[in-house]
C-alpha cells in the first residue's frame, strides 16, 4: 500500500512536476516579452553647395553699319555751241573739250528732236533725229545698249539700219536714217548715217541712253547716276 502510494506520490508528484513545467511553458508562452528597441538612425547632414554668382554677361553693341553714301551724279560740265538753226539733217561732233575716257550717257529728248551723248559729263556730239510715229511711239525711261551690229537689217521691215545699237528685246534701237522733216520711224531712234557711225565708235554695251519728252539739260544738270 505505501509502495503503491508512493508510486501513486510519485507519479502525483511527477505530474506536478510536469505541470509547473508545462505551467511554466505556458507562462513564457503567454507573456510574449517586448523586442529590444532598434537602434537611432544616424542623422546624415547634407551640406548645401553653395549657389554660383551670376556673372554679369559681357553685352557687345552691335556696331551699326555704315551709311552707303549716294552714287554721286553724272552732271553736265560742257555743252557744244551750235551755230544756226539746228534742223533735220544737222549734227555735230567735237570731243576736243572732253577728257579721253570716262562713262558715256547718251540723252534723247524727243520734245526737241535731239539727241546728244556725253563723256564725263562733256557733250561730245549731239543731232537731230527721227522717233517712233503716234501708232509705234518711242519708248521712254532709262535703257542701255544690248547689241551693236554695223550693217544691221530689220527682220521686220527688211530695211538697213547701219550702225545699230539695240536697246529692246522688241527691236527699238539707234540706227542711221535718212533724217528728214516729217519723217517718223517704227519705234527707233533715227540719226544721220555719218553721225550714227560715230556713235557706234564711242559706245559699248551697257552704256546708257535715257530718253525723255520733254526735258532739257542745262549746265551743272544731272544726266544720270554714275
Amino acid at each position: 500500500m505505501a509502495a503503491k502510494l508512493r508510486t501513486a506520490l510519485g507519479v502525483t508528484l511527477l505530474l506536478g512536476a510536469i505541470g509547473a513545467t508545462a505551467g511554466g511553458a505556458l507562462m513564457l508562452i503567454g507573456a510574449h516579452p517586448a523586442a529590444p528597441a532598434a537602434p537611432p538612425l544616424p542623422v546624415i547632414r547634407v551640406t548645401p553647395t553653395p549657389s554660383a554668382r551670376p556673372t554679369p554677361a559681357t553685352i557687345r553693341p552691335t556696331p551699326t553699319p555704315a551709311a552707303t553714301p549716294a552714287p554721286e551724279a553724272m552732271v553736265v560740265r560742257h555743252i557744244l555751241t551750235i551755230d544756226g538753226p539746228f534742223t533735220h539733217g544737222r549734227w555735230l561732233w567735237d570731243e576736243s573739250a572732253a577728257p579721253k575716257t570716262g562713262p558715256i550717257v547718251i540723252t534723247v529728248d524727243l520734245d526737241a528732236q535731239v539727241l546728244s551723248i556725253f563723256r564725263d559729263g562733256y557733250e561730245i556730239g549731239t543731232a537731230v533725229v527721227l522717233y517712233g510715229a503716234d501708232w509705234k511711239p518711242t519708248p521712254l525711261g532709262a535703257l542701255k545698249i544690248t547689241q551693236k551690229d554695223a550693217d544691221h537689217v530689220s527682220n521686220l521691215y527688211g530695211a538697213p539700219m547701219p550702225y545699230m545699237l539695240r536697246l529692246t528685246n522688241d527691236g527699238i534701237s539707234i540706227h542711221g536714217s535718212d533724217v528728214q522733216p516729217g519723217g517718223a520711224t517704227h519705234g527707233c531712234i533715227g540719226v544721220p548715217t555719218a553721225f550714227a557711225r560715230k556713235l557706234f565708235a564711242a559706245v559699248k554695251l551697257g552704256d546708257r541712253v535715257i530718253i525723255t519728252n520733254g526735258k532739257r539739260l542745262a549746265m551743272g544738270a544731272a544726266i544720270a547716276r554714275r
